[in-house]
């Protein structure tokens, strides 16, 4: 089974977010393991309710999910790991790597009219309700693209 980690911060807002909603892209059946963490997490945590909102607006699911630390026997058993930011990559490729070549940024899987490419995906911990729904319609617009490179690399 192929294996796709989104990592950010503190695994309570992007990262699941990102994990739900290609989830839901894929459907239950796709035989792919989606998965996140963070390099920062507290481990336990529940998503923050602004994710969980966004989330269930979008009838996707977080059920059952903890938030969980990046760690070697995570990344190496992942495909695909997709950063929300520049830092976070360059943090998993510093301090593991031989997860280097698997490590993308996800506004690097945006359309490049976006403008967007090589941008970091910014917290919204504390930002509000609106920052949630932009975070959310950032990921979306990556989707398209992460599932044609599942598609072509791991069918």
């Amino acid at each position: 089974m192929k294996s796709v980690l989104f990592v950010c911060t503190g695994n309570t807002c992007r990262s699941p977010m990102a994990e739900a909603l290609l989830r839901k892209a894929v459907g239950d059946n796709s035989g792919l393991k989606i998965g996140s963490a963070g390099v920062g997490a507290m481990i336990g945590q529940p998503a923050s309710r602004e994710t969980l909102d966004i989330v269930k607006s979008k009838k996707a699911s977080l059920s059952g999910f903890s938030s969980r630390l990046v760690d070697e026997d995570l990344l190496s058993s992942s495909d695909l790991i997709i950063a929300m930011t520049n830092s976070h990559a360059a943090m998993v490729k510093d301090y593991f790597p031989k997860c280097a070549d698997s490590v993308c940024l996800l506004c690097d899987f945006i359309n490049e009219d976006e403008g967007l490419a090589g941008a970091d995906l910014p917290d919204p911990i504390g930002m509000g309700s609106r920052a949630y729904q932009e975070v959310a319609t950032v990921i979306e617009l990556a989707l398209p693209s992460i599932i044609s490179r599942l598609d072509k690399e791991f069918s």
